[in-house]
């Protein structure tokens, strides 16, 4: 059984979370499509509990008493064993090896692996670290990474050849990361190891940064005869596991 009142009040919360700027009550209320009169009930009170607050214009927005519960509410998602379902579905639907990584210390660090029925062999491990530049899931972090982050690793890093597809020059690599950004996903054609190709895609959340990156792993030759539906499998996973991180497509 539904509670009207404490669906307003979370309909109150979400349209606020969209409008950093604040509302008006009329404007929440007409927004809402909710009586002015309990509008501005409900909207008040909240504000007297401190979960709204008054701007300089007289506008309505997420008050203080929100912070530390959606700082409880972000350290209680583990990320890993939230995407778990989602990884094990993706890993179905392709036939091929699936990763998530993280990133630390200008390295990426797998955090999952899930193994199909035509799984190969590969040097990637749990908890196994990789370079940005000459991995899927670590290009996928290069392409989508705030700006100066990736000028200071690009600036630092050295481009050290590991096959003889990797990319060592660090212009053919922004060319390439450009591209990325267009598609919306990266690729490793054996720039890691010899006879693998990846596909990676970008996780967000709520603030729209980069939180992770998933991606699908496997022989070239049999990734590239399906790499239209192994492309928008990826995609279609990343950004389900972004919205539950409360990134909004």
């Amino acid at each position: 059984m539904s509670v009207k009142s404490a669906e307003r009040v979370l309909r109150i919360f979400e349209l606020l979370t969209s409008h950093v700027n604040g509302l008006s009550i009329k404007e929440i209320s007409e927004t809402l499509e909710l009586p002015q009169s309990s509008t501005s009930a409900l909207v008040h009170t909240l504000y007297r509990e401190n979960y709204l607050s008054v701007n300089q214009a007289k506008k309505f927005a997420l008050g203080p008493k929100l912070i530390p519960i959606g700082n409880a509410a972000r350290e209680s998602l583990d990320l890993a064993s939230l995407s778990t379902e989602s990884l094990q579905r993706l890993a179905l639907a392709v036939e091929e090896t699936v990763f998530m990584a993280l990133l630390a210390n200008q390295e990426l660090v797998y955090v999952a692996k899930i193994d199909s029925n035509r799984s190969i062999r590969t040097s990637a491990y749990l908890g196994g670290r990789k370079p940005l530049y000459c991995t899927g899931l670590g290009k996928a972090f290069l392409t989508f990474m705030p700006e100066e982050q990736r000028i200071d690793y690009l600036k630092h890093v050295s481009l050290k050849r590991i096959t003889p597809h990797t990319i060592t020059d660090k212009d053919t690599l922004l060319a390439r990361l450009q591209e990325y950004a267009q598609l919306g996903y990266a690729t490793d054609d054996e720039e890691n190891e010899e006879g693998l190709y990846c596909v990676a895609a970008p996780i967000f959340d709520a603030s729209k940064g980069m939180q992770a990156a998933i991606s699908v792993a496997g022989p070239k030759e049999r990734m590239l005869r399906q790499k239209s539906q192994i492309v928008n499998n990826v995609i279609d996973t990343a950004n389900g596991i972004s919205q539950k991180l409360g990134y909004v497509l």
